[in-house]
C-alpha cells in the first residue's frame, strides 16, 4: 500500500510540474502579445542600446506626468492598485518573473488602464532601464528580507542598491518600502540614520496607527491580505536618499 501511495505521489507531482510548467508558458506567450509589457535583454541593457531609457514618458505613455517605479512587483496588483488611484501619475512594475506580472499586465489591458506597464528585468540593472533624474518615485513592497548575513547584499535597500536608485531618481525624488519584515524594516530605518538619509515617514503598523497614507492602507497585495488574516503587522517607510 506504502509503495501505491509512493507511487500515486509521484504522479501527482509530475503532473501538478507539466501543469504548472505549461500555465507558465503560456503567460510567457501572452507577455509577448502585450502592448504594455517590456523585455529588454540583459545585453541589450548593458550595452545601451534599450531604446526606451530617458524616454519611458515620451514613448510609451505620451505624457510628462511622474514616473513611479514598484520593485520586485510580482503580481502587479500594487503598480495596477497605484495606476487606477493616480490617473495623473505613470506607473512601471519591475520583476524578473514574467509569470507573475502576466496578472497584472492582463488586468491592466483587459480593463484599459493605459497608466501601467511592466518591465521583465533585474532589479540590479535598474540604472540601463532608466536615465538619470527620469523617475520621481520607487515603490518597495514586501521584498524578501534576505535575513541571513551573507545575504545582506541581496537586500533591497542595501546601500549598494540606494545608491542605484539614487543614480535614476530626480533630486526630490522619494522611496517607500512597506512590509511585513521587521527585521526589513528596522535594518532598513537603521541604514537611512546610519548614513545621513531623510526618513520622511515611519510607520510600524499602518492599519493599527492613526495617519497612514491612504495608498499604502487602501491598496493591499494578495499576500498582504494573507499577512493581516494571521495578525502580522505591516510596517511602512517613505524617505529621501542623500
Amino acid at each position: 500500500v506504502k509503495v501505491v501511495c509512493r507511487i500515486f505521489e509521484a504522479i501527482l507531482q509530475v503532473n501538478i510540474f507539466i501543469v504548472g510548467s505549461k500555465n507558465k508558458l503560456k503567460r510567457f506567450q501572452e507577455n509577448e502579445t502585450f502592448d504594455n509589457v517590456f523585455q529588454p535583454t540583459r545585453e541589450e541593457l548593458v550595452d545601451g542600446n534599450f531604446e526606451l531609457k530617458g524616454h519611458w514618458n515620451e514613448k510609451v505613455f505620451k505624457n510628462n506626468n511622474p514616473l513611479v517605479l514598484e520593485l520586485g512587483c510580482g503580481k502587479g496588483e500594487y503598480s495596477v492598485g497605484l495606476a487606477q488611484k493616480f490617473p495623473d501619475k505613470n506607473f512601471i512594475g519591475i520583476d524578473i518573473k514574467g509569470a507573475r506580472f502576466w496578472r497584472g499586465a492582463k488586468t491592466a489591458v483587459e480593463e484599459g488602464i493605459p497608466n501601467v506597464a511592466f518591465v521583465r528585468t533585474q532589479i540590479e540593472l535598474i540604472q540601463h532601464a532608466f536615465a538619470e533624474n527620469e523617475v520621481d518615485e520607487i515603490w518597495i513592497t514586501f521584498p524578501d528580507p534576505q535575513i541571513k548575513y551573507k545575504r545582506t547584499k541581496h537586500r533591497m535597500t542595501n546601500t549598494h542598491f540606494l545608491q542605484k536608485y539614487k543614480s535614476i531618481l530626480k533630486p526630490d525624488g522619494v522611496v517607500n518600502l512597506k512590509t511585513d519584515s521587521e527585521f526589513m524594516h528596522g535594518y532598513t530605518l537603521g541604514l537611512l540614520h546610519g548614513e545621513g538619509h531623510e526618513v520622511l515617514y515611519a510607520n510600524h503598523d499602518v492599519y493599527k496607527q492613526e495617519g497612514s497614507p491612504e495608498e499604502v492602507t487602501e491598496i493591499q497585495t494578495f499576500y498582504e491580505s494573507q499577512y493581516l488574516v494571521k495578525g502580522k503587522a505591516i510596517t511602512y517607510i517613505r524617505f529621501k536618499i542623500k
